[in-house]
């Protein structure tokens, strides 16, 4: 019996709205404390406020970053 191996499937970036940190973090893979670091010195985009508890960011400031990160142009010209 042979078995097949699935793989799990490449996560896709919705073409707008809200992203929570956890879905971020799927396609800019840094660790949290970096993640806040960039956000605090302006090299990440900021969140939003979705709610009196609730932050995410746009799927816009994301794929912008991503696009500036597979330019080679780096994360400091956010």
């Amino acid at each position: 019996m042979s078995a097949t191996v699935q793989s799990s499937p490449r996560p896709t970036l919705p073409e707008t709205g809200f992203l929570r940190l956890a879905d971020v973090l799927r396609f800019v893979p840094v660790c949290r404390t970096a993640w806040y670091d960039g956000v605090k010195s302006g090299l990440f985009p900021r969140p939003v406020a979705l709610g009196k508890r609730a932050r995410g960011y746009r799927v816009e400031d994301v794929r912008a970053l991503i696009d500036r990160l597979n330019a080679g142009e780096g994360a400091a010209n956010a």
